[in-house]
């Protein structure tokens, strides 16, 4: 009897135990499936989060590019001036900077990059949803190339900082003679109806340009081509300064000129590096291409000092290194080694003879070659990116667009900049004009506008 109980008792048990395996399979398999259903949702509900490391590279470029401004660039012009303007210069430099960062926040980042891109007409030329910043939060992120997203202020900021460079751009062709009023009311309205616009048309997902497929990796379009061409129309319908070409005029401190060279070749580093928005290859790609471009340019430029039988100058190798910059500037990361050697050594050399010859023959009074330098080189350097982009020339492209489709697209691009900057330059001149007046009048023009505009001396 006991034997039949404890037989009874095992058989049960195993039974159980069998039982209690099968249901624990069937619960695992079931949780598993739901696993596998709720995952994806939960995935998707989870917001990306910033890399630490490419926001920390971010933070970097984005400073790196504020000391092209300042004291970058208002050294470098500064310099270029009459020591009687060289305050006013660089007045103006750091004025249409400030004055670009206060309205990029306002209503500059929501017309370039904002959330709301219309499918209509308009979407191709700006976007809204973004008025002081309204959509963006410590929280949001901005995508990069990858998979991988910054923080979307830190986006915000490095942009910013490309608007307030290229607004301050545009006035070294009109030093010397402009008001500083009619500056700031320029650069104000210049960046609403030319700048912004062409960064979305080029940079943002919905831009124009971007759906066509136009390479630009760091501004070669965006911001030397619009400045360029920008100065070159603002200071043809400024007029030239009372006594040139006839007078001399030559750089007061080619010492501050050189220091503000040096100031833009390291902060270019986060203008080109720092726009592929992360610390990856392709910013390292974009680093060495800086390095050997803008040193081929300043080699080419005094070589052609010397071939033209005048002396290899300091001059020369700031505006050969400039040249250079530029250049590289949309092939940065389109690029490879020797393709941006070769782009830095083309773009010096015809950005000499422009800034040498055919400024001199069409008679227009760009002060601080801004149109022979950055536009000029900046075209160079847009058209030269379809070739220098394929793979047989070390090209980091994979060959999926022919060199005579995307030479088209470029082309195409180059046309829509110089055309939209161009005529929106024209409108806006003839509007401050009417408003504020351009110039200075001939006592101040004479006497320098450090005293006349700002009540200072840049010696005493």
């Amino acid at each position: 009897m006991i034997r039949k109980m404890i037989c009874g008792a095992g058989v049960l048990g195993t039974s159980m135990f069998a039982a209690t395996a099968a249901f624990a399979q069937e619960a695992a398999e079931a949780v598993a499936e739901t696993v596998a259903e709720v995952a994806p949702a939960v995935a998707e509900a989870t917001p990306a989060v910033a890399n630490p490391g490419n926001n920390a590279w971010m933070m970097t470029s984005t400073i790196l590019v504020l000391l092209m401004i300042l004291p970058g660039l208002a050294l470098f012009y500064g310099g270029l001036t009459r020591s009687k303007n060289m305050l006013s210069t660089m007045t103006q430099v750091g004025g249409a900077a400030a004055l670009a960062m206060l309205i990029w926040v306002m209503w500059g980042y929501s017309m370039a990059f904002g959330p709301i891109t219309s499918e209509g007409f308009i979407g191709n030329f700006v976007s809204s949803g973004s008025l002081f910043l309204s959509s963006v939060t410590p929280d949001t992120t901005a995508a990069t190339f990858s998979d991988e997203v910054i923080s979307e202020y830190v986006f915000v900021s490095f942009q910013m900082t490309f608007a307030a460079i290229t607004a301050a751009l545009v006035l070294g062709a009109t030093v010397e003679r402009m008001k500083f009023s009619a500056a700031m009311l320029f650069t104000a309205i210049w960046l609403t109806i030319v700048y912004f616009p062409i960064a979305h048309m080029v940079w943002a997902g919905g831009g124009l340009l971007f759906k066509m497929g136009a390479l630009d990796f760091a501004g070669g379009t965006v911001v030397h081509i619009n400045a360029g061409v920008s100065a070159l129309v603002l200071a043809m319908i400024l007029g030239k300064r009372k006594g040139y070409p006839t007078e001399p005029m030559p750089p007061h401190s080619m010492v501050m000129t050189m220091i503000g060279t040096g100031m833009l070749w390291v902060g270019w580093f986060g203008f080109n590096a720092g726009s592929e928005l992360e610390a990856d290859g392709i910013a390292g790609l974009a680093m060495i291409n800086t390095f050997v471009a803008t040193a081929a340019g300043a080699f080419s430029w005094m070589l052609m000092e010397r071939l033209a039988g005048h002396k290899a100058s300091a001059l020369g190798f700031c505006s050969g290194v400039i040249a250079g910059l530029v250049a590289v500037t949309p092939a940065a990361g389109n690029s490879g080694p020797f393709g941006a050697i070769v782009l830095g050594v083309l773009a010096s050399i015809v950005a000499y003879f422009a800034v040498s010859k055919l400024k001199n023959k069409l008679g227009y009074d760009d002060a601080l070659d801004v149109f022979g330098i950055h536009g000029i080189a900046g075209i160079v350097g847009a058209l030269g990116t379809a070739i220098v982009y394929q793979p047989q020339f070390g090209g980091p492209g994979d060959g999926s667009t022919a060199m005579g489709a995307q030479l088209t697209t470029q082309i195409v691009a180059v046309a829509v900049a110089v055309a939209w900057a161009g005529v929106g330059t024209a409108v806006i001149a003839y509007i401050v004009k009417a408003v504020t007046g351009l110039r200075v009048t001939p006592e101040v023009e004479l006497e320098g506008l450090d005293i006349g505009e700002h009540g200072e001396r840049a010696y005493n």
